[in-house]
């Protein structure tokens, strides 16, 4: 493998200054991304953490996803009162989901193993699933391609409530269905069979899931020690009890803060992506069924969105500690949560997640936390033997498709395959007609205003006619080239997909198929990987 640092140009202006470390982004954040992981160590050792409880938890958790010994021992070091993590997260979408989520733990683990060399202390890859989350349409699918036609490849099984990912039953029998049909639009290779043996074995001894996604992550990284933790389970929502009283205790200020934090960044230009209403609760409650309602507080009553329960603030607390499973984080209480389990040397995160984080700084000094660093995490795009010669053949520019797409240069070589080009001749024709009609349409108004009407109709019949033919002419050439238009289409497919980032399309399925499982494991090991750049470009050759 080789790699090619490029720059994406369309980030949002957020995270261009973040990167940038701009004044007037900066000091929403408690570190530098990059520089301050001295200070962090530093300041960590000012708290302390129940690591006896916390890895006692992991190893139950992860015993039961078959885990490698690599993430045992992670997990075993944790006890060391000088470690630190590495932390971030995702929901369990089918297949892992798209590349990204595969992204982030290359970060993390590239990150953890970077640190521990320079802190000389033990650094260790954490990963959140994110299993209480309910949107099932956000991960019942991944995106294939027959006859160069992208289109979403949706499970058939049916889910009608919100229960969250974590306590939704799999259906196995559909999901084997859907695993084959998702091989079938692969080209068959040598690693073929084993990979899908590998996915079905995993589907047969998952329940839920999050089961399924947590044992192809030990498929796809055995040996890098990467630590997985589902925030659904029960003995995580138990040990959360405490900390689930004191978001209900503070929920006042702790919206607060949030609602005015987004206000001055609103101010500042800087679009955030979180919905914000000082009657917040940022807590979300599971009633008998396991269905997640979103609550809001009025005064000293916690009622649901839709005003499906209504509690006291007295019986929120009695909940918080005796039956802590009613309850859960959403994505303003969830890094507080994270900051307050793990001694969190860093947490990484996409370009998303860092925009809202930057609303989080008054919020974790209301619990007297700092904010760990916010790393932006790595970002691939991944480029084939056939597709690098193909750039080649056409004479494109890696770094324009990657972020305008091919649409335009596509439109462009076809144009320029005839002479005078296709758009050319027919726009002069269309000038001449409307220049020779002219004296028609005069004529028509010394006579009457309706004759006048009849004749600019006339020029606009005349216009369809050449506009017709012009579609017709553009028709042909795309037969007469589709050849070549197909690898324009290939390019695009591969690189742009739907107009945007190969990560955020395809799921790491074609390329684990292509390549084997090991390919994961090359790209850990590439050297040079630097966070601190925008994106890579990594060529399988």
């Amino acid at each position: 493998m080789r790699i090619k640092p490029i720059q994406l140009q369309n980030s949002n202006q957020l995270i261009n200054d973040y990167r940038a470390q701009k004044e007037q982004i900066k000091d929403f954040f408690h570190y530098h991304p990059f520089e301050d992981f001295d200070k962090r160590v530093t300041d960590l050792k000012n708290r302390t953490f129940n690591r006896g409880k916390l890895t006692s938890i992991l190893l139950e958790m992860n015993n039961g996803w078959d885990a490698p010994s690599s993430t045992l021992q992670q997990i075993d070091r944790l006890k060391d009162e000088n470690s630190v993590v590495i932390i971030g997260g995702q929901q369990a979408g089918l297949l892992t989901g798209p590349m990204y989520t595969l992204n982030k733990i290359i970060s993390i683990i590239k990150l953890a193993k970077e640190q521990e060399n320079k802190l000389q202390i033990p650094v260790i890859p954490v990963f959140w699933i994110a299993g209480e989350d309910h949107d099932f349409d956000e991960i019942n699918h991944i995106f294939s391609l027959k006859d160069q036609k992208i289109y979403k490849h949706t499970t058939k099984q049916a889910v009608m409530s919100k229960k969250s990912i974590s306590h939704l039953e799999i259906d196995k029998e559909k999901t084997f269905v859907w695993v084959e049909r998702a091989f079938r639009d692969l080209k068959e290779t040598t690693f073929s069979k084993t990979i899908f043996d590998q996915i079905v074995s995993c589907l047969e001894q998952s329940n839920s899931y999050v089961d399924f996604f947590a044992r192809l992550i030990y498929q796809l990284f055995p040996d890098e020690g990467v630590v997985l933790i589902d925030s659904a389970h029960p003995l995580i929502r138990n040990f959360e009890s405490s900390y689930f009283k004191q978001f209900i205790q503070k929920q006042k200020l702790l919206a607060k803060s949030i609602y005015d934090t987004v206000q001055t960044l609103q101010q500042k230009g800087y679009s955030i992506p979180l919905e914000v209403e000082e009657d917040d609760a940022n807590l979300f409650y599971h009633d008998e069924n396991n269905e997640r309602i979103l609550l809001k507080r009025l005064e000293e009553i916690w009622v649901g969105k839709n005003d499906e329960v209504d509690l006291t603030t007295e019986q929120m607390m009695e909940i918080a500690e005796y039956y802590p499973t009613r309850l859960s984080n959403n994505v303003v209480t969830r890094p507080i949560m994270q900051e307050l389990l793990f001694p969190s040397l860093a947490f990484v995160g996409g370009d998303g997640e860092i925009a809202y984080w930057a609303a989080l700084r008054n919020a974790f000094q209301l619990f007297d936390l700092n904010m760990p660093p916010v790393v932006p995490r790595l970002s691939f795009t991944f480029i084939t033997s056939r597709i690098e010669k193909l750039l080649e053949t056409r004479v494109i520019e890696l770094e324009d498709v990657i972020n305008d797409g091919i649409e335009d240069v596509k439109v462009n070589w076809l144009m320029s395959q005839q002479t005078p080009p296709v758009q050319q001749l027919f726009s002069e024709v269309k000038q001449s007609i409307t220049e020779v009609h002219r004296p028609l349409r005069h004529l028509a108004q010394t006579i009457s205003a309706d004759f006048s009407d009849e004749a600019q109709k006339n020029l606009e019949y005349l216009h369809e006619h050449i506009t017709y033919l012009e579609q017709k002419a553009w028709r042909k050439l795309s037969d007469k080239y589709e050849r070549q238009l197909g690898q324009f289409d290939e390019i695009n497919h591969a690189l742009r997909p739907n107009q945007v980032l190969q990560e955020r399309m395809w799921s790491p399925l074609p390329f684990v198929n292509e390549n084997g499982f090991d390919f994961i494991k090359n790209v850990i090991q590439i050297p040079n990987l630097s966070l601190q750049n925008n994106h890579y470009v990594i060529f399988f050759t």
